[in-house]
């Protein structure tokens, strides 16, 4: 354990310390609804987010049991794994697309669910992008979708994680989710970010320092100054992250940052319901003296624009950095890491600044908003894709494509030799037409890098937005602050 770690190791109650609670305790207490001493804890769920991939056998459940879904207001489906992103306005070609498409419209009109954004739908997005976006996700919420990545929404001081098919019929069937509280860590960021560093960098450099499994069993909540200097759409990247180092979820504390965002918004409280709301949303901090399970800090100046080396988003190194020796992995690991390397063709000690790169990947749930095509189009304004690139520019959402028009960000990109497409998960994974070939490098703004994630052989470098402008126009893997 090192002097930016520290691990507690006192009973915690689940109640929270006399010191006062954290903000994971403050949530999850006020929606138990019964709990088992020594088991699972029935939690009740304010938002239940839904696409078309991990939900037909859960209404198959409900359908063999003769079940309606309790709260059908309380869940918003969107269809965005499978979604084709060109010619949305064409039946789609690929037969398992179609069918899952189709069996999600036919679900969503059997049981009566009226927040249904089909494909076309003027909502219709990624939908961790479409829930923020359109006023569903709330501070102090408990959200859950048969998704991973579903920790996002904790940008907004909520506890948002993914759940398992049978449990997507669980919450549909009762609005509640039996679950593990889970331990409580707190990651700080001193200081502020270096120019050029973005919030994905920070979340690659911290995966890359805990690895995959540095926080398994935990929910994390995020804190210091580089953290609230963060915009929400920034927020939402790190959080979205979380799983991709083990954790249930990871959680900012709200704010005047967050309750901006949030106001306004379709479906955000309006009037004296959100004065109410926002009363309460104030009170949803961490309280002082309140214990962690665990604690780890990073000085943010340390950050530099991070990219991944490996077959695992904890495979990650500064750009300028070297890809690790052999001598620099325990003895146990050694196989493991030569396997990756083999895979993606690098050598222990390379380094990759320079390396030529196929694919560029702008997208997907954790870099598809509209800040992330902002700063994007701000590094190419001026300069032209480089021949050997093919450019997957994939808004999150029809909203976002709407700004990317309305703000002159498309005229940009188009002028720089790229085309932008239309929203869905697209080459996030390899589950649509989307697919990087085999052998072929991708710098891809997604959330993993694991073999095959992008298409069979495909070989998937994580990065930020602005790593990846700089490769598309360069057509090689490039530092955009030099």
């Amino acid at each position: 354990m090192n002097k930016n770690e520290v691990e507690n190791n006192n009973t915690k109650s689940p109640m929270g310390d006399l010191g006062g609670k954290t903000l994971f305790d403050k949530i999850w207490d006020a929606h138990v609804v019964s709990a088992v001493e020594n088991g699972p804890t029935q939690l009740y769920i304010d938002r239940h987010f839904c696409h078309e991939v991990t939900s037909p056998q859960a209404f198959n459940g409900l359908r063999a049991r003769g079940l309606k879904v309790f709260r059908p207001e309380k869940t918003t489906l969107t269809a965005d794994h499978n979604t084709p992103t060109i010619n949305q306005d064409q039946p789609v070609k690929d037969p398992v697309s179609k069918n899952q498409l189709d069996t999600f419209s036919k679900n969503a009109a059997e049981f009566e669910l009226p927040l249904f954004f089909p494909l076309g739908h003027i909502k219709n997005g990624v939908v961790h992008i479409i829930g923020p976006e359109n006023g569903f996700t709330h501070p102090g919420a408990t959200i859950v979708c048969g998704d991973s990545h579903t920790s996002t929404h904790g940008a907004f001081g909520a506890i948002a994680f993914g759940i398992g098919t049978s449990e997507v019929e669980m919450v549909l069937a009762t609005q509640c989710v039996l679950q593990s509280r889970p331990k409580t860590m707190r990651i700080t960021f001193n200081g502020k970010l270096n120019k050029g560093v973005t919030a994905k960098d920070l979340a690659l450099y911290m995966i890359s320092k805990l690895t995959t499994g540095g926080a398994t069993g935990y929910f994390v909540e995020y804190a210091g100054e580089a953290i609230r200097n963060l915009s929400m759409e920034e927020r939402m990247t790190v959080c979205n992250l979380s799983i991709e180092m083990g954790a249930r979820g990871g959680m900012i504390a709200p704010d005047q940052t967050t309750f901006d965002y949030v106001n306004g918004r379709e479906f955000a409280p309006k009037g004296a319901e959100w004065d109410k709301a926002l009363a309460y949303w104030k009170t949803l901090k961490t309280d002082e003296g309140a214990k962690f399970d665990k604690e780890i800090a990073f000085d943010a100046a340390d950050i530099q624009p991070m990219i991944t080396y490996g077959t695992n988003p904890g495979m990650g190194m500064g750009i300028q950095d070297t890809i690790p020796t052999l001598s620099d992995i325990d003895e146990a690991g050694r196989i493991s890491f030569q396997k990756s390397l083999d895979y993606m063709g690098f050598q222990p000690g390379e380094k990759l600044v320079g390396k030529s790169v196929d694919y560029v990947f702008l997208g997907s749930c954790t870099n598809g908003r509209i800040e992330d095509f902002r700063v994007f189009a701000n590094y190419v304004k001026g300069k032209k894709k480089a021949d050997n690139v093919v450019a997957w520019l994939v808004p999150g959402s029809w909203m976002v494509e709407k700004q990317i028009r309305e703000e002159g960000l498309y005229d940009i990109i188009t002028e720089a030799g790229f085309e932008l497409r239309q929203p869905g998960c697209s080459a996030c994974l390899a589950m649509n037409d989307d697919k990087v070939p085999a052998g072929k490098y991708a710098v891809s703004t997604s959330n993993r890098n694991f073999e095959g994630r992008q298409g069979p052989g495909a070989r998937t470098i994580l990065a930020g937005p602005l790593v990846a402008a700089a490769a598309a126009i360069t057509g090689k893997i490039t530092d955009p602050r030099v």
